[in-house]
């Protein structure tokens, strides 16, 4: 294959991953898609299977029109997520791959944990759930990338 045809193949995938979370999840991939886009980083911490708040911010924020709307023009959206139920375990090689984002960027193992980062991989902010309509969220997220 020559360089063409990987990058082709390579952007096409990218662009395929649109505003749903990362399917690999892999920060470096979310990182080339901010640069070619113009785009800040949205790295969720999630327990999605036990974590109240994280299935509350799930479904209420991060599922919302309002939320996705802003997302597709602002964010690449890359979720990190510690499932404990049988049925929703990720493979070894993600959950690895995770646990090692852990270490970098939520340490204290705070949950739901939203790290916003630029193309160049700067942390921008960090926050996590609020009991916030999802414009209300939009508009907080809006000011901590301003």
């Amino acid at each position: 294959m020559n360089y063409k045809t990987v990058l082709i193949v390579f952007f096409l995938v990218i662009t395929g991953l649109s505003t749903s979370f990362a399917k690999g999840n892999q920060l470096e991939d979310a990182q080339i898609k901010a640069k070619t886009e113009g785009k800040f980083i949205f790295m969720n911490f999630s327990g999605s299977d036990w974590c109240r708040s994280c299935m509350i911010l799930k479904k209420t924020i991060l599922e919302s029109p309002e939320f996705k709307t802003f997302a597709d023009k602002n964010l690449v959206l890359v979720d990190v997520d510690f499932p404990r139920k049988k049925k929703n375990r990720l493979t070894a090689e993600q959950t690895l791959y995770n646990e090692q984002l852990a270490e970098k960027y939520n340490k204290d193992g705070q949950f739901p944990t939203i790290i916003i980062m630029d193309s160049d991989m700067n942390i921008v902010a960090k926050t996590g759930y609020k009991n916030l309509s999802p414009t209300q969220y939009v508009d907080h997220i809006k000011s901590l990338i301003e």
